[in-house]
């Protein structure tokens, strides 16, 4: 993500997607595949419960096995490359600090999963994001400059397709400006289905599919989410509308991605789909509405 500096975006609730600085995003919402390597590698015990139960419903998409100390996770058939959900905010967090940590295996503590991007002092008590942090829960500007922005005509869209026209909800496939809503893909599509309808930076579905964390936070407990999911309405996945929940909540409609300073190694890129996003100039500048 370049162009450092660039201004925000004034909306009714604040000015967003200001960023002074170059980072990358992960390309896609983090997968069941790469929460199941993630528990794996330290979830034997589970202590801080980054495992649900419902992860094994028909919404989910990994299913554990074993007892405590030897716990072993699996993904339910055909939905490996769809979003992880079932995650709280704290969980989206530890598994930044796994990335940060080089992706280690053991129990959960300061070397895994306690410390690291984020410092943790118990199950739901964390600092912020530390200034050393490589890789990190995207906060709410990084994301919203990654959905919105249009670097060529330094202005923002609407919607997160490289679009001011509302995004239609219809089934994954090439046709642009299109998302995972209204009861379309209800069961979630695989990250990167709708082929046709990436931001202009190069992401996929920060419109749709699942809501995703963010580091913003609100009143008490409340965390930042922004996009949209698969059973939501179509005004979900506007720039204009950003939302919260508790940061406790592990529910079908909510997933995250990642972002990270500076260039992560070869290894952690091909894990979390980070990318040196380039701006695609095929676009006439005209398409966007400035503000």
């Amino acid at each position: 993500m370049g162009a450092p500096g660039n201004a925000c975006d004034l909306q009714s609730q604040g000015c967003f997607g200001g960023v002074g600085y170059t980072y990358r995003i992960s390309k896609y919402e983090t997968t069941n595949a790469q929460y199941l390597e993630f528990l794996n590698a330290v979830a034997a015990s589970d202590s801080t419960g980054l495992y649900h139960g419902l992860m094994a419903s028909a919404d989910g998409g990994i299913t554990r096995s074993g007892t405590s100390g030897s716990f072993s996770y699996a993904a339910i058939a055909g939905r490996e490359n769809k979003p992880v959900n079932f995650v709280s905010w704290y969980d989206a967090l530890r598994f930044s600090n796994w990335l940060h940590n080089g992706q280690p295996v053991g129990a959960q503590d300061g070397s895994t999963t306690e410390g690291g991007a984020y410092e943790f002092s118990g199950p739901t008590s964390v600092g912020a994001r530390n200034g050393t942090a490589t890789i990190f829960l995207t906060n709410e500007d990084e994301w919203y400059k990654a959905a919105y922005y249009d670097a060529l005509s330094t202005s923002y869209f609407d919607y997160p397709a490289g679009s001011d026209t509302p995004t239609t909800c219809a089934f994954s496939g090439p046709t642009p400006n299109t998302a995972s809503c209204a009861g379309y893909e209800i069961d979630r599509a695989a990250v990167g289905s709708y082929t046709g309808s990436a931001s202009p930076y190069g992401t996929f579905d920060q419109g749709g599919n699942v809501f995703e964390w963010n580091e913003a936070t609100s009143s008490g407990s409340d965390r930042g989410l922004r996009g949209g999911h698969s059973d939501g309405v179509v005004g979900h996945l506007a720039s204009s509308n950003r939302y919260f929940g508790a940061a406790t909540n592990e529910v079908y409609t909510i997933g995250f991605r990642v972002a990270s300073i500076p260039e992560p190694t070869t290894a952690l890129l091909v894990m979390t789909g980070l990318l040196a996003l380039k701006f695609q100039r095929s676009r006439s500048p005209n398409r966007a509405r400035l503000r």
